[in-house]
């Protein structure tokens, strides 16, 4: 594989994920995961690594120059750092990490290796609420954006230029579906109720350590009538659990736990001309962050 892309010129892509390392070892130096920790550093000959990032990538670089591809130009296709789904996933810690490596690229630095940063793409730029998570409940969260286009955290992209929110969004109707009052805990529906609910739409953020994993029992309950709910797009009959439900208007979002409405896809807002179209910031280079699928492309002129 190696040998074709060199004979074809075409550059080898791999994906660094630190979050992964913290994720599969809890003895894994929390630091290390981070541009700016204070972890003991690596010592490899004449390299010293801070971090992960550049020690994954380094490792890589020495494997092809010990096979005779050193001069093959090697981007990252994926990075990035989930906001909800584990102790570890949240958005403290993915600005920590987003901002420090747009800040690499803004400075353009590179590895001990590799002193030119590659071509990054940045994973990614929505949440995805069907994706597998056979990893892990994160896997639906790498978004720096929400599902509807708010921004989970600000980044600086350089030169003052910061992301900008998705504008004319029309939502369906200011109500949501949460567990009835009159519903009794003991119910003996209620379990099943919930993991149906939990079934066709995404709980994931009710885990431990996750954005609502702080519930109680009634407002877990909540939780997952009501993303059922908005994910039937406010259907009459998605509020309908064994007499445990019912329409509420006044929002249940409690601290970091948001209770979603769902898009008004059926009405939108004309998109903004080519003229007004987003630009991000750059440093001597330019540094675009294109929104095609669900990616963000960071690039070097």
């Amino acid at each position: 594989m190696v040998k074709f892309l060199s004979d074809s010129g075409s550059p080898l892509a791999i994906n660094i994920y630190p979050f992964l390392s913290l994720y599969a070892d809890p003895h894994f130096p929390k630091d290390y995961a981070f541009f700016n920790g204070n972890s003991t550093p690596i010592v490899d000959g004449s390299a010293t690594y801070t971090n992960v990032f550049d020690a994954n990538y380094d490792t890589l670089i020495a494997a092809l120059e010990k096979n005779g591809f050193g001069s093959m130009p090697v981007i990252i296709g994926e990075v990035g750092w989930p906001t909800d789904g584990d102790i570890n996933a949240n958005i403290e810690y993915a600005k920590r990490f987003n901002q420090g490596l747009l800040d690499r690229i803004i400075h353009g630095q590179g590895t001990p290796k590799r002193r030119t940063p590659p071509d990054i793409y940045l994973f990614g730029l929505i949440d995805e609420d069907a994706k597998s998570i056979d990893p892990g409940n994160f896997e639906r969260h790498w978004g720096i954006f929400y599902y509807d286009g708010p921004i989970k955290y600000a980044l600086d992209l350089g030169n003052g230029r910061g992301l900008v929110a998705a504008k004319g969004v029309k939502y369906l109707a200011r109500e949501w579906c949460v567990m009835s009052p009159e519903a009794n805990l003991l119910d003996p529906n209620l379990t099943n109720s919930v993991n149906y609910a939990c079934t066709y739409a995404d709980c994931t953020s009710l885990g431990y350590g996750s954005s609502c994993g702080t519930l109680d029992a009634r407002s877990n309950a909540s939780y997952a009538f009501n993303m059922y709910y908005q994910t039937l797009d406010q259907r009459k009959d998605a509020c309908k659990f064994n007499n445990l439900s019912t329409i509420a208007k006044l929002d249940p979002s409690q601290g970091t736990c948001r209770f979603e409405i769902m898009i008004d896809l059926g009405t939108h807002e004309l998109p903004p001309s080519r003229s007004s179209s987003l630009a991000v910031g750059s440093n001597q280079n330019s540094l675009l962050l294109a929104l095609l699928g669900l990616i963000t492309l960071i690039t070097y002129a």
